[in-house]
């Protein structure tokens, strides 16, 4: 019997082609708080996908990318709880039908939104994300953010409670390194992303290695174009999961270069597969890496420095193996049972209230 009616809304559902980490929560989270009794159904745009049920979770599919934004506000009155995913900036205003509505942050989008979209765009979409603001509870996946909501848009920290998002380690745990020195870069091919950096720190090491590069996006000709001769550096493009924690396993060590991450799901990813990373020390990323443990920060855009500790990683396998078995047990903080738990807590307390 179910005793909470839950609707998330996010633009993407589990199978939109361009589904990422937002939608990996909602599907983690979701079937779990199925199993504990919530009545879970997701609305997103349509894209031409029929199915109506997965994992005993309801999809609903309306609209297109800005007409879901109206459309949503038909569905969120008819249910006890919503929850608002806003992966891409801008609210979907559910809180204007129903008083019991979760905005899910992942990340502030006011400095992002300049590498991606038009001036004019981009000033639009940063003054519909301050709607954040209005509603009665919001979902933060890291302190980082909570504090960007606090002070970007003057929320009452009261009104945040931070739930970190988790890791399957029956899927991704440790394997076979590779016999050469190997470095991964994974990610969406975005600006801000900085996809590039990855290739030029690479072309800095002194030490031979190979590198793949996995994603797709908008930068993918750039990226081509900038490793095109270099035959140690391998685009993949997209990967399906068996081949992305294959890559996390055999990898000696990841590579992070983006400008901000509300949440470094690839970063939790590569530690649970026994593989430190070497990242930008910008936006949530700090919560999760601990220098000389599972890996290592360094200042945004500093090329040689990372290349410097790739460098000195590459050099002592003893030292990838120490920061392997560091890596895993960091990762053990974070797991999908404990997120969905605290999600139904909290989705529990605010529909009985």
């Amino acid at each position: 019997m179910f005793f909470v009616n839950l609707l998330f809304v996010n633009h993407r559902d589990l199978f939109h082609p361009q589904a990422g980490g937002a939608e990996r929560v909602i599907y983690e989270v979701g079937r779990r708080l199925v199993k504990k009794g919530i009545d879970v159904t997701w609305l997103s745009e349509n894209v031409g996908n029929s199915l109506e049920e997965y994992d005993n979770i309801k999809l609903i599919h309306a609209g297109n990318k800005f007409t879901i934004h109206l459309l949503s506000l038909r569905y969120a009155k008819d249910y006890d709880v919503v929850i608002d995913s806003v992966a891409h900036a801008v609210p979907f205003f559910s809180y204007r039908v129903n008083k019991k509505s979760i905005a899910l942050v992942h990340h502030v989008h006011q400095d992002v939104v300049k590498y991606e979209l038009s001036p004019f765009t981009a000033f639009l979409v940063r003054q519909l994300e301050k709607y954040i603001r209005y509603y009665p509870y919001i979902i933060s996946v890291s302190k980082t953010t909570k504090n960007e909501l606090v002070k970007r848009f003057k929320i009452d920290e009261s009104k945040i409670t931070v739930i970190y998002n988790g890791i399957d380690h029956d899927i991704y745990k440790p394997g076979e390194k590779s016999s050469i020195p190997t470095i991964l870069w994974i990610g969406r091919l975005k600006n801000y992303k900085n996809p590039l950096d990855a290739v030029k720190i690479f072309k800095k090491l002194k030490t031979k290695a190979m590198m793949f590069i996995v994603g797709g996006g908008e930068m993918e000709k750039e990226v081509k174009r900038a490793i095109s001769g270099d035959k140690n550096i391998i685009y993949l493009g997209k990967v399906d999961e068996s081949q992305k924690i294959k890559l996390y396993q055999s990898s000696w060590v990841v590579l992070s270069t983006s400008f901000i991450e509300g949440w470094g799901m690839t970063i939790v990813e590569a530690n649970a597969c026994g593989t430190p990373v070497v990242a930008y020390s910008t936006g949530s990323i700090p919560e999760i890496i601990e220098d000389g443990v599972n890996g290592y920060l360094v200042n945004y855009k500093d090329i040689d420095r990372a290349a410097e500790i790739i460098d000195y990683l590459l050099e002592s396998e003893s030292m990838v193996k120490y920061l392997s078995k560091k890596s895993y047990e960091s990762s053990l903080k974070y797991d999908w049972n404990i997120t969905a738990d605290e999600y139904y807590k909290y989705v529990w307390k605010i529909a009985n209230e």
